[in-house]
Order: C-alpha cells, then sequence, then structure tokens
C-alpha cells in the first residue's frame, strides 16, 4: 500500500493559542505527530511514502528530509503552498496515480495503529469494484464534522454538513483510494470545486462504489488542548 499526508495546512488556531511548533512537528508521543504517521505506515506494509508541506514550513521540510534518509521505504516530499486540503491532494495524486489502491490522511488525525491496521486490511481486501474506503468515526470531536450515511453493507450513501436523529458516524480524515478516484478530483479542479467533504460528495455522484469502515475513536488535533488530549488517547487513557 501506499501512503500520503496532507501537512500543508498553517496550523493558525495552534499559534494563536501559543504553540510555537509547527503543528506537524508537535510532540505527541515522544515523537513528532508526523513521524509517528510514518511509523504507523511503515509498520503496516508502506512501499511508499510522500508528503505535501507548505512553503513557509522551513524546519518541517527540514525534519522531513533528514528522516527520509532512514527511513526503510522511500519519502517523497512536495513542497508547495495550496488553498485547501483538496487542492494538496491533487498535488500528491501525480505521485500515487498508476499505482492501484492507496490511503491518504491529513497530519492531525491521530488513531490507534491497531485500528489502523484492521482499516488497511480490510480495504486491501475489498473486491475489486469497491472504489474507495473512508475510516469513519462516532467519536465526535471536530468542531465542523462530515456526518456520514452508510447502507447495512457499510456502502456510503451520503456526506452531510448537519446531523440527524439517525447519525452514527462522521469522517475520520482517513481516506482510502483509487485511480478512479484521481479521476473524480481532477474534474473537480477543473469545475472549481474546493474543500475535501464536496470531493467526496462528487465521488458518489460520479457513482462510485465509496464505503466506509467503522476504525473506532478518531480525533484531531486543532486547537492547543487537543494535544493533550491526544497524548492521553496514545497512551490508552480513556476520553469522555
Amino acid at each position: 500500500m501506499h501512503y500520503g499526508i496532507i501537512a500543508a495546512g498553517e496550523g493558525s488556531r495552534l499559534v494563536q493559542e501559543g504553540v510555537t511548533k509547527p503543528k506537524p512537528l508537535v510532540d505527541l508521543d515522544g515523537r513528532p505527530m508526523v513521524e509517528r504517521l510514518i511509523d504507523i505506515f511503515t509498520q503496516c506494509g508502506a512501499e511508499s511514502v510522500s508528503v505535501i508541506v507548505n512553503e513557509q514550513m522551513t524546519e518541517v521540510r527540514s525534519f522531513l528530509e533528514g528522516l527520509a534518509l532512514r527511513l526503510p521505504v522511500p519519502l517523497t516530499l512536495v513542497v508547495r503552498s495550496t488553498p485547501s486540503s483538496m487542492h494538496s491532494f491533487y498535488e500528491l495524486s501525480r505521485l500515487m496515480e498508476g499505482k492501484g489502491r492507496f490511503v491518504l490522511t491529513t497530519v492531525d488525525t491521530i488513531f490507534r495503529p491497531e485500528d489502523f491496521r484492521r482499516y488497511v486490511e480490510a480495504y486491501a481486501a475489498a473486491p475489486a469494484r469497491v472504489d474507495a474506503m473512508m475510516a469513519l468515526t462516532s467519536y465526535i470531536d471536530d468542531e465542523k464534522p462530515l456526518y456520514v450515511d452508510c447502507d447495512p453493507e457499510m456502502r456510503i450513501t451520503a456526506f452531510r454538513d448537519s446531523a440527524d436523529s439517525r447519525d452514527r458516524y462522521v469522517s475520520g480524515g482517513i481516506y482510502g483510494l483509487s485511480d478512479h478516484c484521481i479521476a473524480v478530483l481532477r474534474h473537480c479542479i477543473e469545475t472549481g470545486v474546493s474543500r475535501m467533504r464536496n470531493y467526496q460528495r462528487a465521488l458518489l455522484t460520479d457513482g462510485l462504489d465509496v464505503r466506509g469502515f467503522d476504525m473506532g475513536k478518531i480525533i484531531d488535533v486543532d486547537h492547543a488542548g487537543d494535544i493533550e488530549t491526544a497524548r492521553r488517547f496514545i497512551a490508552g487513557s480513556p476520553l469522555k
């Protein structure tokens, strides 16, 4: 499996709240969060890892260039400022196209390695007709969650901005994708669609078979207070 990490955001909320390190380098368990992600990918059979950072992230760029020298798998670094995570994905997609199924995450998506392994194994074993598999969580800590409707076979039927009483899942920011999904992405870019959630809606509109996978708890690091929550979660402490 090939993996990609979107780490091109500015992390402005963390900066405003007094966090001086760039978000990808925030220490969660003795490692920067981006290194923790790459280690998990390596443990899950990574054939390659690609990371995009913005042009202002010179410290992150230097760290990743050094990390690449000691990794057991190829690490490709893309340095480019983009207007959204969807556009960051578009830049990474040039490295993913033609390689079969791959998994994309945002750098601040925090999960347990064993849960991620279950997800990767499920996507790798899914029938060829499955175009995408999104990691889902019922633990909602995002300020603007993307709610996800699934049928009994975990086929995703809708992505919604608002909840109703039937809702069980939200998007976890982890995307298992294929070449068919890249074709949809390219069309989104060409037609001015923005935001990852609108891209995911386009996958359904274009008739792709998109499945969900319950990955248990997934949390995001958006604010300074989330850092301690992430540390407790990784350490195995219960969360509310």
